[in-house]
């Protein structure tokens, strides 16, 4: 879990509490209250993701609203459009941290001479290499996870040795009431209680966050543990941060270097270069770590959500030539991680603007939190319909979009200056930083907190508004308590056992489907049927979910609707044949009769 602790927190929050006092606390505040007070909520969400097969935060929210495919891009896309500058932070911080190392920070070399471009690509290739040797999802990457631990606590005792080292150098610090720290008017306000909020939501629908606490957690014991475990290891971090804003300050170095540098400067202006090499470890720790898992989660969900349903319908991959589907699913993980990274470096360097690494976080924060309605509605209300989710979703994008995406790329020079100061046509109430005339919080929480009311209410309006039918309501009850359907209550359509077998192993290869299907009848005490024999509904739903956790749960969907009816079988059958609801409505139709009849 300490992937949470990016560059933005080893280097950026020190130079938050130079600017702007205590307004660096709600960073690790929000985290620490969700683990402290919020477990019930994360064990339920854990609890959901293993039943599912969830391979992704799309996934979730995708499978909970009808394994919609359309619901599942919208999902990847604003992941990633949320990721590209978060990714863009990590590399200028470790590049910015190169630069003053080297001595050459200050300067402006082309593009291609940019130290972040070599970091990108490094770490890119990094996450090709180690992240997707395996197709499926849900498998646990005890490897990767085990190095991200090791680069945690890399960058905990590298952060810890520059607290100690600044507590021993802080004499001719300035007094805290001198600096912004005294002011305690920046913890009692409203910006305070918005960034609280948006880290809360952060520590669960930040992509990278939902891999290694939800699609990773091996036992849901664990949550006890990290509960407590991993608000310490916050903590600890936090108390940190103080000496070294007051040391910085006390060395003068506020007027010769930026604030969010001084986790690196400070010893390199007392002579310790040890110390200042492992800050320099520790930050780049940070940064691998965020990228490499960052990576993975994206490229899983692109490929899944995003690049597969399309080859799908558009015929393609020619399902029925028997093509290996596998390999291919993994070289577009790949291309795509390293497309991310291009596309996160070309942020970083078309949005050129003195920046500090707070805002910049913030921003992706902003955006992730935007998962956070759909997630609580998904889990606790069964009057959220997929169309209410779908156009909260949009809606709060697109004002996220336009009240903080936009205004970077002004910054930066990419779109001009009239825009972000009249308003389009002139409607100064349409500015992107004072939409609708509201001029409470700072810029980004006033963004941020418009596009999340936006998001609230279109849901539950259009939700109301619609109604839930009972098909929705028993989707709702299926996802919620993991149904299991019984076996054999129905055949599944004229679908045989090899047909099944042969879909899965185009995805998986024939011995990861043929142990599935032997867990599937082992599980219920049966002989493992011959190939010929009809295949049962439950064997088809449950080979669908093993199929969701390597392609998710739309794509999934989606293949074995063109596979089955590529044998003949209409595409509607298969969809009802799927269809854990439609089983569970007749069911409960079956119950209702026999119980008016007797």
């Amino acid at each position: 879990l300490g992937v949470y602790c990016t560059t933005w927190t080893f280097f950026g929050a020190v130079g938050t509490a130079v600017r702007d006092g205590w307004a660096y606390l709600p960073i690790y505040l929000g985290p620490v209250l969700v683990f402290l007070l919020a477990t019930p909520f994360l064990q339920r969400l854990v609890a959901v993701a293993r039943s599912r097969n969830t391979t992704s935060i799309a996934d979730l929210i995708s499978a909970r609203f009808g394994k919609s495919p359309a619901l599942a891009a919208l999902v990847a896309v604003m992941a990633l459009t949320a990721a590209v500058p978060y990714l863009a932070l990590q590399y200028k911080a470790v590049g910015t941290s190169i630069d003053v190392l080297t001595g050459s920070a200050g300067r402006h070399p082309p593009w291609f001479a940019d130290t972040a471009l070599w970091v990108a690509l490094l770490m890119a290739i990094f996450a090709m290499l180690f992240g997707t040797r395996r197709l499926d999802a849900t498998e646990h990457h005890e490897g990767v996870m085990l190095a991200i631990a090791f680069e945690s606590v890399v960058k905990l005792l590298a952060f810890v040795t520059v607290g100690v080292f600044a507590v021993l150098h802080i004499g001719p610090a300035p007094e805290i009431t001198a600096t912004r720290l005294g002011d305690l008017d920046t913890i009692a306000n409203a910006n305070f209680l918005a960034t609280t909020l948006l880290a809360a939501a952060a520590i669960v629908c930040l992509p990278r966050q939902f891999l290694v606490g939800i699609v990773e957690c091996a036992d849901p014991a664990d949550l006890s543990k990290a509960r407590w475990l991993f608000s310490g290891y916050l903590a600890v971090f936090t108390l940190c941060v103080v000496p070294v804003a007051l040391a910085g300050l006390g060395a003068g170095l506020g007027d010769r270097h930026h604030p969010d540098s001084f986790v690196l400067t400070l010893p390199m202006e007392r002579g310790a270069t040890g110390i200042a090499v492992l800050a320099f470890l520790g930050g780049l720790s940070a940064a691998t770590a965020m990228v490499i898992v960052a990576s993975i989660a994206l490229a899983t969900m692109i490929t899944n959500d995003l690049i597969m349903p399309a080859l799908w319908r558009s015929r393609w991959l020619g399902l029925s030539q028997g093509a290996d589907v596998g390999r291919l699913v993994l070289w577009l993980r790949r291309v795509t991680i390293l497309l991310i990274a291009l596309l996160a470096f070309a942020y970083h360097h078309g949005t050129a603007a003195p920046a500090s690494l707070a805002s910049i976080g913030l921003l992706a924060f902003a955006a992730v939190a935007q998962f956070a309605p759909a997630i609580l509605t998904g889990l606790y209300w069964r009057g959220a319909t997929r169309e209410g989710v779908f156009w909260g979703l949009a809606t709060g994008f697109a004002v996220w979009t336009y009240t903080l995406l936009l205004p970077n790329f002004v910054a930066g020079g990419v779109i001009g200056w009239p825009l972000f100061e009249q308003g389009p046509w002139g409607i100064t109430w349409l500015r992107p930083q004072s939409l609708f005339g509201i001029e409470v919080l700072s810029p980004v929480m006033r963004g941020a907190m418009i596009a999340l009311a936006t998001n609230v209410l279109v849901l539950v309006v259009i939700s109301m508004l619609r109604g839930v039918s009972l098909r929705d309501r028993m989707a709702a009850m299926t996802f919620l308590r993991g149904a299991m359907p019984v076996a054999g209550i129905a055949p599944a359509g004229g679908a045989r056992v090899g047909d099944l077998l042969a879909v899965t192993e185009r995805i998986l290869g024939a011995e990861a489907a043929a142990r599935a299907l032997d867990d599937y009848h082992t599980g219920l005490g049966r002989p493992v049927p011959r190939h010929a024999e009809p295949a049962d509904r439950s064997l088809l739903q449950h080979m669908e979910r093993v199929l969701a956790g390597a392609i998710g749960a739309s794509s999934a969907r989606l293949m074995f609707t063109h596979a089955m009816a590529g044998r003949g079988i209409a595409a509607e059958d298969v969809a009802e044949l799927l269809d854990e609801t439609s089983q569970e409505l007749r069911f409960s139709r079956q119950l209702l009769q026999a119980t008016m009849e007797n």
